[in-house]
Protein backbone atom coordinates (compact mmCIF):
# COMPACT_ATOMS: atom_id res chain seq x y z
CA UNK A 1 0.00 0.00 0.00
CA UNK A 2 1.47 3.24 -0.94
CA UNK A 3 1.63 6.04 2.00
CA UNK A 4 1.15 10.09 0.97
CA UNK A 5 1.47 12.21 3.82
CA UNK A 6 0.77 16.33 3.24
CA UNK A 7 1.38 18.62 6.13
CA UNK A 8 -1.35 21.85 5.97
CA UNK A 9 -1.91 25.04 7.99
CA UNK A 10 -4.99 25.58 9.95
CA UNK A 11 -7.34 26.94 9.31
CA UNK A 12 -6.84 25.98 5.61
CA UNK A 13 -4.99 28.50 3.07
CA UNK A 14 -5.21 28.90 -0.51
CA UNK A 15 -1.80 27.32 -0.42
CA UNK A 16 -3.11 24.58 2.29
CA UNK A 17 -5.85 23.89 -0.12
CA UNK A 18 -4.14 23.93 -3.09
CA UNK A 19 -1.00 21.89 -2.16
CA UNK A 20 -4.32 19.11 -0.52
CA UNK A 21 -5.82 19.43 -4.22
CA UNK A 22 -2.42 18.32 -5.56
CA UNK A 23 -1.86 15.72 -2.84
CA UNK A 24 -5.17 14.46 -3.79
CA UNK A 25 -4.59 14.08 -7.24
CA UNK A 26 -1.72 12.34 -6.57
CA UNK A 27 -2.95 9.93 -4.45
CA UNK A 28 -5.59 8.83 -6.99
CA UNK A 29 -2.45 8.29 -9.78
CA UNK A 30 -0.71 6.36 -7.36
CA UNK A 31 -3.74 4.54 -5.49
CA UNK A 32 -1.86 5.98 -1.81
CA UNK A 33 -3.46 6.42 1.37
CA UNK A 34 -3.36 10.18 2.37
CA UNK A 35 -2.79 11.43 5.36
CA UNK A 36 -3.29 15.10 6.16
CA UNK A 37 -1.22 16.68 8.79
CA UNK A 38 -1.02 19.21 11.02
CA UNK A 39 1.38 20.44 13.85
CA UNK A 40 0.04 22.35 16.78
CA UNK A 41 3.70 24.70 17.80
CA UNK A 42 3.69 23.91 21.82
CA UNK A 43 4.47 28.38 21.51
CA UNK A 44 0.95 28.86 20.75
CA UNK A 45 -2.01 28.87 22.72
CA UNK A 46 -3.97 27.27 19.56
CA UNK A 47 -5.02 23.76 19.70
CA UNK A 48 -6.57 22.39 16.43
CA UNK A 49 -7.93 18.90 16.92
CA UNK A 50 -8.19 16.25 14.18
CA UNK A 51 -12.16 16.83 14.33
CA UNK A 52 -11.50 20.63 13.33
CA UNK A 53 -8.73 19.46 10.45
CA UNK A 54 -11.30 16.64 9.23
CA UNK A 55 -14.47 19.09 8.88
CA UNK A 56 -12.55 21.97 7.40
CA UNK A 57 -10.91 19.51 5.03
CA UNK A 58 -14.09 17.86 4.42
CA UNK A 59 -15.68 21.64 3.43
CA UNK A 60 -13.29 22.21 1.03
CA UNK A 61 -13.14 18.48 -0.88
CA UNK A 62 -16.01 16.77 0.54
CA UNK A 63 -15.48 13.20 1.65
CA UNK A 64 -11.91 11.83 0.93
CA UNK A 65 -11.68 7.63 0.98
CA UNK A 66 -8.74 6.23 2.51
CA UNK A 67 -8.00 9.24 4.08
CA UNK A 68 -6.12 9.80 8.11
CA UNK A 69 -5.91 13.03 9.56
CA UNK A 70 -3.31 13.95 11.85
CA UNK A 71 -2.62 16.85 14.66
CA UNK A 72 0.99 16.52 16.17
CA UNK A 73 2.64 18.92 18.58
CA UNK A 74 5.78 20.47 18.41
CA UNK A 75 8.05 23.29 18.71
CA UNK A 76 9.23 22.52 15.01
CA UNK A 77 6.71 22.57 12.76
CA UNK A 78 9.80 20.74 9.79
CA UNK A 79 10.75 18.37 12.99
CA UNK A 80 7.00 17.30 13.73
CA UNK A 81 6.27 16.45 9.83
CA UNK A 82 9.87 14.41 9.36
CA UNK A 83 8.80 12.32 12.36
CA UNK A 84 5.12 11.83 11.27
CA UNK A 85 6.76 11.17 7.79
CA UNK A 86 9.12 8.44 9.08
CA UNK A 87 6.17 7.31 11.70
CA UNK A 88 3.78 6.65 8.61
CA UNK A 89 6.62 5.06 7.05
CA UNK A 90 5.37 7.44 3.73
CA UNK A 91 6.31 6.52 0.27
CA UNK A 92 5.45 10.04 -0.92
CA UNK A 93 5.40 13.33 0.74
CA UNK A 94 3.71 16.27 -0.68
CA UNK A 95 4.56 19.75 0.08
CA UNK A 96 3.84 23.42 -0.88
CA UNK A 97 6.51 25.83 -2.52
CA UNK A 98 6.05 28.22 0.50
CA UNK A 99 6.69 25.45 3.52
CA UNK A 100 9.74 24.18 1.17
CA UNK A 101 10.93 28.08 1.81
CA UNK A 102 10.27 27.92 5.58
CA UNK A 103 12.11 24.82 5.30
CA UNK A 104 14.87 26.43 3.72
CA UNK A 105 15.25 28.92 6.01
CA UNK A 106 15.59 26.59 9.09
CA UNK A 107 18.02 24.29 7.80
CA UNK A 108 20.08 27.20 6.23
CA UNK A 109 20.69 28.14 9.98
CA UNK A 110 22.28 24.63 10.39
CA UNK A 111 23.73 23.95 7.16
CA UNK A 112 24.14 27.00 4.81
CA UNK A 113 22.15 27.21 1.38
CA UNK A 114 20.84 23.39 1.01
CA UNK A 115 18.80 22.08 -1.92
CA UNK A 116 15.89 21.26 0.47
CA UNK A 117 14.37 18.98 -2.22
CA UNK A 118 17.29 16.69 -2.54
CA UNK A 119 18.08 16.60 1.39
CA UNK A 120 14.24 15.93 1.97
CA UNK A 121 14.13 13.12 -0.36
CA UNK A 122 18.03 11.72 0.89
CA UNK A 123 16.78 12.23 4.79
CA UNK A 124 13.46 10.31 3.99
CA UNK A 125 14.19 7.49 1.60
CA UNK A 126 10.45 8.64 -0.16
CA UNK A 127 9.66 10.71 -3.03
CA UNK A 128 8.78 14.22 -2.71
CA UNK A 129 6.77 15.89 -4.38
CA UNK A 130 6.78 19.85 -4.12
CA UNK A 131 3.65 21.98 -5.55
Amino acid sequence: MTRLVVPVRYPLTRHSRATLESAIGIAEEESADITVLHVNLYQESRRVTRTDLKRAVERSFGRLPRTRYVVRRGFMVEQAILDEIAAEDADIVVIGGKQVSRWRRSLRRLLGDPNIEDFLKRELDCTVRTV
